[in-house]
């Protein structure tokens, strides 16, 4: 399929560019030195976890909803979220002036939920998923009339979040390989339209690579099967992108411009996350962070060796603050960091001051201990204990667990 019979085109884009002119910011490009060293190549970071709203949703949404008729604006919008696409809805419809309603999952992170209510939005938690958030957003839209805003699956919201391809190219020209995090599909869609055509203007190819969830991955078995595959369960720290069936509207642009989709692991997204405070002093949520993990996990280079000049968009950074304190300590754990272990004692005196001294001699760091002498398993004279230390890496933790082996004892990593 020409680029010309696609669903989506340039043009609309390029339309929806305007429509967006200072609403949204322009968010900077962040060079990533640790990434260039990494695949041998310029990496840059679009840093879209900066834009109004936290996150990229707001450009689809609000090139959507400016386009609705002064009947359809009296009416009202409807949408369902888990906290991304809801604000970007709530703050267009406040630019706009239009009542909006939002139906977010019961477990949505509650800084998500205030700040969609900031923007004037009425928010109602349905279902444990967005999933089903959706079917009750759509009920609502059938029974009041109101306009149901679908997050990915609209040629308006695909052009919105398109926009983000021609702001790439206008920051870093010279761009070989474009990396984006994939839900439901508009957003991976809409840069792929956009960065296309502008390829095919420039006369040279730009790869656009999707990264998905490894526990919420539908694109990869869709594309092979090309038929919409719907997953049976969803499980993902990444909430923004925790999708379980494609937009058949974004499927169908992706099968046709995307030069791949792979997936990452869990541990591989809390170490992304926990690179990005380090290195770039920037706060990324888990689904924004997939394309960093792609690359430090290694995955990406060896399906595609030769990336060039390469752009990561950081697609949002609206993180629930306890969620971030988990996914550091994953993070370090994962990166070698951070160790908990389990142990058996005889309970008598000096053991533990004897397991600490061998642990500060290998200069591991205890931050926490818990001992105790009663349960099921333990037998009389027995002591349970729990160990978590600060280390320095994957072989230093070894270093730490062949000390203790060599004293006697017997530790268990627990994480």
């Amino acid at each position: 399929m020409s680029l010309a019979d696609l669903p989506v085109r340039l043009a609309d884009v390029e339309d929806a560019a305007a429509l967006l002119e200072g609403v949204i910011e322009r968010t900077p490009m962040a060079h990533s030195r640790a990434l260039s060293a990494l695949i041998g190549s310029e990496v840059n970071l679009k840093a879209e976890n900066l834009q109004r709203s936290g996150s990229f949703k707001v450009r689809g949404a609000y090139a959507r909803m400016a386009k609705l008729t002064p009947e359809e604006k009296a009416r009202g919008v409807v949408a369902a979220s888990a906290g991304n696409h809801a604000q970007g809805v709530a703050l267009a419809a406040d630019r706009l002036g239009i009542t909006a309603r939002i139906y977010m999952p019961l477990g949505a992170a509650l800084p998500k939920i205030a700040a969609t209510q900031d923007h004037g939005a009425e928010v109602i938690l349905h279902g444990s998923a967005v999933d089903e958030a959706l079917v009750e957003a759509q009920r609502h839209a059938e029974e009041t009339g109101a306009v149901f805003v679908h997050p990915f699956d609209h040629p308006d919201i695909v052009a919105g979040q398109g926009t983000l391809g021609l702001e790439i190219l206008d920051q870093v020209p010279e761009v070989d390989t474009v990396i984006t995090g994939v839900g439901g599909g508009g957003l991976l869609a809409g840069l792929a339209v956009a960065v296309k055509a502008r390829a095919e203007q420039l006369g040279r190819p730009i790869r656009v690579i999707g990264v998905q969830a490894e526990n919420a991955a539908a694109y990869p078995p869709s594309l092979a099967g090309d038929a919409l595959v719907t997953l049976e369960r969803v499980s993902t720290m990444a909430d923004g992108i925790a999708v379980g069936k494609p937009g058949q509207l974004p499927f169908s642009i992706i099968k046709e411009l995307a030069d791949d989709v792979v997936t990452v692991s869990e541990d591989a997204l809390a170490q992304a996350l926990i690179f990005l405070l380090e290195r770039n002093k920037l706060v990324v949520e888990p689904a924004g962070a997939v394309g960093v993990a792609a690359l430090l996990d290694g995955r990406l280079q060896q399906a595609h060796p030769d990336l060039g000049n390469t752009v990561v968009l950081l697609s949002g950074g609206n993180i629930d603050p306890m969620l971030m304190l988990k996914v550091i300590q994953r993070g370090l754990s994962a990166a070698g960091r951070y160790m908990t272990i389990r142990m058996m004692l005889v309970d008598r005196p000096g053991e533990l001051a004897l397991i600490s001294r061998i642990i500060s001699e290998r200069d591991a760091n205890v931050t926490g201990v818990d001992h105790t002498r009663i349960g099921g398993s333990l037998s009389m004279g027995d002591v349970s204990i729990t160990i978590d230390m600060e280390t320095k890496g994957h072989e230093h933790c070894r270093e730490v667990l062949r000390a203790l082996e060599a004293e006697g004892y017997h530790p268990v990593v627990v994480h």
